[in-house]
């Protein structure tokens, strides 16, 4: 059977040790205990860890796992990121790389254990002064790597942190120029650490581009990417020197001619769809590095594009994107196609609402940052193969539905959700298993509906786990 680019290669009763292969402890046994904790949170997507455990044996077993020391994040994604590194390869198309930075809240009432993420404004007291509590939680900085038809085909870098102590960016900024700060001595060398790790699973790593917002215009990065031999497109928050010195960006933009306007269907929060017409202008211009570290980094050519939205829409913001990155335009179907990438983006927004809505992963009551970073670690693998469902179901419908389910799951999903009488009887694809497991979720599936989404896709997956533990149980009883 052929294998389509970014399918696992067995049976979805198999992902799990193909996710896990190459994962390496100090102990077997703790090996053994990941793969059970994967299969239970699975089957328990959303639930506490005496929910998925389901007994004091496996739950003083998993909490025992949370907790030792020898066992780390990165043992915990090792067999993930290389599974990762697989489908990429085998896609053998481009690759988008998305970047960006999350949090997870938990309340607690001793603080230090697990980290503190800011500090929060309350109210005043009776003289007039600001009270603040302190946000307690850790940070995960992730790096998504999705084809060009949006197709998740795993996590390729991740980084945990948390703060003993936070402190502003202004309050910073009156005490040192952070331009001066050397980028290893920042919080945003992640950014440069997980651009090198997941630029390792390429074999050509000029097939990637690595997908940033305003957070990940880093001029180290820029220089990173051209020494790794790989790309970015970056959302500019900085209006950086530019040509001989003397100007910025933003002022070389302003000669850059108007070069097409590109239409498209933007929807609003309240959900309704209206039609927003974008200006396009690209200009290949020479960045400089900032002037603290012009002595430590060359000047790089890159091409700015500017996509504004023209007029002013009705309830929601206007569009105004301005992108670096290091790809040459020279065509504004180019430049168009850079914007379509750019807006890939919000998928890594999406694994992490699966990771926090539908694993409900802040909603745990481990005590320290360690654990709480190895549970996570294990719900991101979860994360991932519920949003790969939800999308292939779209980028590529016509699959064989063993790629998806096993047997003894498609037949349950045939008496679960009958076919319509004038289907005819052949093996359906893999799009018609996908729907019938979001109708158990809540999915209408009526004729103008859009494609199912993430959240109906959990709630059939947690419920065809239950409906398929009945029917072993039944067999078994019938059996004897």
């Amino acid at each position: 059977m052929n294998q389509r680019p970014g399918f696992a290669a067995s049976q979805s009763d198999g992902w799990i040790n193909e996710e896990l292969a190459n994962c390496r402890f100090h102990d077997e046994r703790h090996g053994r205990r990941l793969h059970k904790l994967v299969e239970q949170f699975a089957k328990n997507i959303g639930g506490s860890i005496p929910w998925a455990s389901q007994d004091w044996a496996n739950t003083k077993a998993a909490y025992r796992f949370f907790s030792n020391p020898r066992i780390s994040e990165e043992q915990i994604l090792r067999g993930h990121f290389q599974a990762t590194g697989d489908r990429i390869r085998s896609s053998g198309a481009l690759i988008l790389m998305l970047h960006d930075t999350t949090e997870f809240t938990f309340h607690r009432h001793d603080v230090a254990p697990v980290g503190i993420l800011n500090k929060s404004y309350m109210r005043k007291n009776k003289k007039g002064r600001p009270l603040h509590y302190t946000v307690c939680g850790i940070l995960m900085h992730s790096s998504l790597a999705v084809t060009a038809e949006g197709l998740p085909l795993g996590v390729a870098a991740i980084k945990f942190w948390t703060r003993d102590e936070f402190k502003g960016c202004n309050a910073l900024k009156r005490k040192i120029n952070p331009t001066r700060v050397p980028i290893e001595q920042k919080e945003s060398y992640r950014w440069l650490e997980n651009m090198r790790q997941s630029t390792t699973l390429f074999q050509h790593p000029e097939h990637c581009v690595h997908i940033g917002d305003r957070e990940g215009d880093i001029y180290e990065l820029f220089c990173a990417a051209q020494d790794g031999g790989t790309h970015f497109l970056v959302r500019t928050c900085v209006d950086r020197l530019a040509g001989d010195g003397s100007g910025t960006i933003s002022e070389e933009m302003k000669h850059a001619p108007l070069q097409g306007l590109h239409r498209l269907a933007v929807r609003n929060q309240h959900g309704t769809v209206s039609d927003a017409v974008l200006e396009i202008r690209y200009r290949r211009v020479i960045v400089l590095p900032p002037i603290g570290k012009q002595k430590n980094y060359p000047e790089l050519l890159l091409t700015a594009i500017y996509a504004q939205e023209r007029g002013q829409p009705q309830g929601r913001d206007k569009i105004d994107w301005k992108l670096l990155t290091d790809l040459p335009v020279r065509s504004c179907l180019q430049a168009i196609e850079k914007l379509e990438w750019y807006a890939q983006r919000w998928k890594i927004e999406t694994f992490h609402k699966i990771l926090k809505s539908g694993c409900r992963a802040e909603e745990s009551r481990l005590r320290t940052a360690e654990r709480l970073v190895n549970l996570v670690a294990i719900l991101c693998i979860l994360s991932w193969r519920i949003f790969w469902m939800t999308m292939i179901n779209r980028s590529q419908p016509e699959a064989t539905p063993r790629v998806g389910f096993t047997k003894l799951e498609l037949s349950l999903l045939d008496i679960l959700v009958r076919d319509k009488a004038e289907i005819v009887k052949h093996e359906k694809s893999l799009s018609a298993y996908l729907i019938k497991l979001a109708r158990l979720g809540g999915y209408l599936a009526r004729a103008h509906d859009p494609p199912p989404g993430n959240k109906v896709m959990w709630r059939g997956l947690t419920r065809l786990t239950d409906i398929e533990l009945g029917a072993i149980i039944g067999a078994q009883l019938v059996g004897n």
